[in-house]
């Protein structure tokens, strides 16, 4: 057989034997008013719907290019109804964390109820229209589990930055908190006793505050949105979510147990093959000989909502550099710009970070922007505000790719020091392309990997078998506590018996003692 032939062979074997899945109904839920959110979520359902795939998708954000296959449901009240919350999120930095977690379950209520009554979604909700599987974002979203069985569609989680509470509940993960780190503290894999503790009675607290504060709001937003019959809300979260997918990956993060249904796809966003940037953008970038500096705050923290005295010390120091500086500036004027600063709404930052002159990332820490730094190889200065912000930068810090300037602290010569220090030490460089060759280094692209397990899901209808028995174990059960006190306390009953029966026998009785007295 010649190689021409064996290859024709190969070919056909493939067509026939690979796993394949008629075209299917998907619906994507992603409601938070957060374009990095979308930009994840979107990532996913625009490569289903290239796949053939029929894609509907509920969020803020319409296409403004509509391909094929790919249907908008837009919300359009949520932005009115959450602008009290983001309006200015730097307040999260002037408030205490008793004060700023109220606010955050607030946010989420707010979302999920804005979006579930927007008319669009309700019209969705009465059409009878039918759905082979939904992917909804897992972000303070339990009441919108509710979809799954209106339905009658397996669902799969999409987590944006990683695992957590919300997620790893759906699955039966286990964290424990002795080596995985609260996603909302600043630690490692290894901590010392304080930190031990410290990250037990925060994941104990977590607990507390989601049954406390959060699922009594979700199961009554589940409650007047979805019609009857239909199962509680509790059982719909032990049993609805075949897997869930994050925006994670364990070269960017720490070693730490997962159940099969959880997969990392971290990064899936990312363009493999950076798109071409803007001729303008292009001629900037090519011609700036002494490097770019790019600096951008996220899609939910406004540069422009920065202080006077804050936006002062960026211009002064920015001033000073011989280095151009991009910066994502939310308005047409930035007063006192330097010459060597250019200010736009929004940058294209996956690609602008794949050019070859950019040397610096300055950002809030969020795990989209830290992901594409590493996979593009460039080193962060961070300014963590809130959320999982804090745990990347120690991170970016512990692996010698970044340095973090907390936001209270912003001075000219703070900033100046960590600009200085990461432009002339070449080390950082290095660790954050050491940090983007163990990302790269992968057997799949994450996207093909999100879209396997999609489509995994819907040919096994839902993947029963995949699910842990975990799920089925109450408290007690899940941690063998009954086993335990079985194991111990019978011994300890069986010791304790026999201990008061020796006691009793050496113990001498009253007519003993009396019948010694009359003798003597």
């Amino acid at each position: 057989m010649n190689f021409i032939q064996l290859l024709f062979l190969v070919i056909i074997s493939g067509v026939f034997w690979y796993p394949r899945i008629e075209t299917a109904k998907i619906l994507g839920v992603f409601p938070t008013a957060s374009k990095s959110h979308y930009i994840v979520g979107s990532a996913l359902m625009k490569a289903l719907a290239e796949k053939g795939h029929e894609v509907t998708v509920i969020s803020p954000f319409p296409q403004s290019n509509p391909l094929e296959n790919f249907r908008d449901i837009t919300t359009t009240d949520i932005w009115k109804a959450t602008e009290p919350f983001t309006s200015n999120l730097l307040h999260f930095k002037r408030t205490s964390p008793f004060e700023n977690i109220p606010r955050i379950y607030k946010f989420g209520h707010t979302m999920v109820n804005s979006t579930l009554n927007d008319p669009a979604v309700v019209k969705l909700i009465n059409s009878g229209e039918h759905f082979d599987l939904v992917i909804l974002e897992i972000f303070m979203t339990d009441a919108m589990l509710g979809f799954a069985h209106h339905f009658k569609a397996p669902c799969i989680g999409l987590s944006t930055f990683g695992a957590s509470k919300w997620t790893t509940d759906l699955v039966g993960t286990p964290a424990p908190p002795s080596f995985v780190p609260n996603p909302f503290l600043s630690l490692t894999d290894r901590m010392s006793f304080s930190e031990r503790m410290l990250n037990f009675v925060m994941s104990l607290a977590e607990v507390l505050v989601v049954r406390i504060l959060d699922y009594p709001v979700q199961n009554q937003i589940y409650q007047n949105t979805f019609p009857d019959p239909k199962p509680s809300l509790q059982e719909l979260k032990n049993t609805a979510v075949s897997a869930v997918l994050l925006n994670n990956h364990f070269s960017l993060s720490y070693p730490r147990p997962y159940a099969t249904g959880m997969i990392e796809v971290g990064g899936m966003h990312i363009n493999r093959n950076p798109k071409p940037l803007p001729d303008d953008i292009q001629r900037y970038m090519d011609d700036a000989t002494d490097g770019i500096i790019y600096f951008s705050m996220g899609s939910n923290i406004k540069s422009k909502d920065l202080p006077d005295e804050k936006r002062k010390v960026f211009l002064n120091v920015f001033s000073k550099l011989k280095q151009k500086v991009l910066w994502k500036w939310e308005d047409d004027k930035l007063p006192s710009k330097p010459d060597n600063v250019r200010i736009q709404n929004w940058w294209p930052q996956d690609d602008i970070l794949a050019h070859p002159n950019v040397r610096l990332f300055i950002t809030h820490g969020g795990l989209l922007s830290t992901t594409e730094s590493l996979y593009h190889g460039v080193p962060v200065i961070g300014i963590p505000v809130f959320g999982d912000q804090n745990l990347n930068m120690a991170k970016a810090e512990r692996g010698g790719y970044g340095l973090s300037v907390p936001y209270q602290e912003i001075s000219e010569e703070r900033l100046s020091a960590a600009i200085n220090a990461i432009l002339g030490d070449s080390t950082f460089k290095q660790n954050a392309q050491v940090m983007s060759q163990r990302y790269r280094d992968q057997p799949v692209n994450p996207l093909d990997l999100a879209v396997f397990w999609v489509e995994y899901i819907i040919r096994h209808k839902g993947a029963p078998h995949i699910r842990t028995a975990s799920m089925d174990l109450n408290f007690i059960q899940y941690h063998n506590l009954d086993v335990l006190a079985v194991l111990v306390g019978i011994p300890v009953i069986v010791i304790l018996l026999l201990s008061r029966l020796i006691c009793k026998k050496k113990t001498p009785r009253k007519n003993d003692r009396g019948d010694r007295k009359k003798r003597n």
